[in-house]
Parts: structure tokens; sequence; C-alpha cells
């Protein structure tokens, strides 16, 4: 169990300043109310008269838009940091499996995210005038897409932590992989917006559930590759 207290370390770091976690919550919540002012329905406090279908169509993408983009902060500094500090050396030079420290980096970056979308989709809710009716089912979209955006995420920053550009190129290499989980994600977001029921989105479901294990496992086989100097 020594991924936990990889985790806990990089938690306690976390929680001291609150630097990623605040960055993270307020670029999310600032996308959705800039977005709220621009495609905001007739039910909304803020806008007048923009068609609910236009709106429902949109609304889904503009949620992940918040999750992707905000993650993204958390994940370009997920190893950034350890880097930086001369820290990366050392946990490489622990006795531990080198796949611990890829499980103690996502089970870190996998508490800011969700603790970022606990506090962003109440205020989506509100801002777009949805009544999420269904939680399970909205529940089971936001933890399988956000856990495959974190498997994916968390390889590819130790990937890209050694290169110059790792800002730039993370996102460059990280958007195409995540084609698959987006796609899922809204179009299973969208149908739990609209009161739908779990057995609609069972396609999408299977979709994320079979590339979060894929990428799970390739990522405990080549990690330790990743990190290589």
């Amino acid at each position: 169990m020594k991924f936990l207290e990889i985790a806990g370390k990089d938690l306690r770091a976390e929680f001291r300043t609150k630097q990623m976690l605040n960055s993270m919550m307020i670029f999310a919540l600032l996308v959705i109310v800039i977005f709220s002012f621009a495609f905001g329905n007739e039910a909304s406090i803020f806008i007048q008269g923009i068609n609910k279908k236009v709106v429902d169509l949109l609304a889904p993408g503009i949620l992940w838009i918040a999750f992707t983009f905000a993650g993204m902060l958390g994940l370009s500094r997920s190893f950034a940091s350890e880097k930086e500090e001369g820290c990366l050396e050392g946990l490489k030079l622990c006795p531990v499996d080198r796949s611990d420290i890829y499980n103690g980096k996502v089970l870190s970056n996998a508490v800011l995210m969700f603790l970022m979308e606990i506090i962003t989709i109440p205020v989506f809710a509100v801002l777009f005038s949805y009544d999420i009716k269904n939680i399970t089912g909205m529940l089971l979209v936001v933890v399988l897409g956000t856990f495959g955006f974190i498997f994916v995420g968390t390889l590819l920053s130790a990937l890209a932590v050694n290169t110059r550009t790792r800002e730039i190129l993370l996102p460059v290499i990280l958007f195409p992989v995540l084609l698959p989980v987006i796609l899922s994600a809204v179009t299973a977001t969208g149908t739990m917006l609209a009161s739908g029921e779990i057995s609609d989105i069972a396609g999408e479901l299977q979709i994320l559930a079979v590339y979060d294990i894929i990428f799970f496992i390739v990522a405990q086989l080549v990690f330790e590759y990743t990190i290589e100097d």
C-alpha cells in the first residue's frame, strides 16, 4: 500500500497551499459562468431568449470542457513540481515498485478532480437551470469519465515531464487519446441531464469502463519506462 503514502504526501503538500485546487476550481467555475452568459436558457437568471434545445445540446460539452481543462492544470503540475524540486529522483530511488508511484499520483489527482467536480456540478445545474433527477446515472458517468481522464493524463504527464515544453506538449498528446472518453461522457451526460435512464447510456458506460480498464493496465506495464531520463 505504498501508493497511499505517496498520495498522502501529495495531498498534504497541496492542502497546505491549496494552490492547484483553487486554480482548478476557479477555472472550472469561470468556464461555467462565462458559458452561462453566452448560452443561457429562458429559465436562466442571466439571459433570456436562447432556445432551450440549443442549450441542451451545448451544456454537456460545456461541463466537460470545464472538467478537462481544469483537470489539465492539475495534471501538468503532477510531476512537474516533483521534477523542479528534485523529488522525482528521490521517488525513483524509493524501494517501491514504479507502479506504486503511478497509483499514488492517480489517487491524489483523482481526489483533486472530484473535489473540483463536487463544487462545479451544483453551480452548473443552477446557472443552466437543470434539475438532475438521475443522480446515480450522472455519478457513474462523472466517475468513469474522470478516471479515464486521470489514468491517461497521469501517464502522459510523466512522459512529458522531461521535455522543455511539457505544458504545451501534454495537451497536444493527451486530447487525441481522450476522444473516446470525452465523446462518450458528453453523450451520456446529455442523456442524464434530459432525465434519461441508466439503460439509455449502457453503451457509453461500457465504452468508458473498457477504456478505463485498458489504460489502467497499460499504465501499470509501461509507467516505469515513461519516467526514465
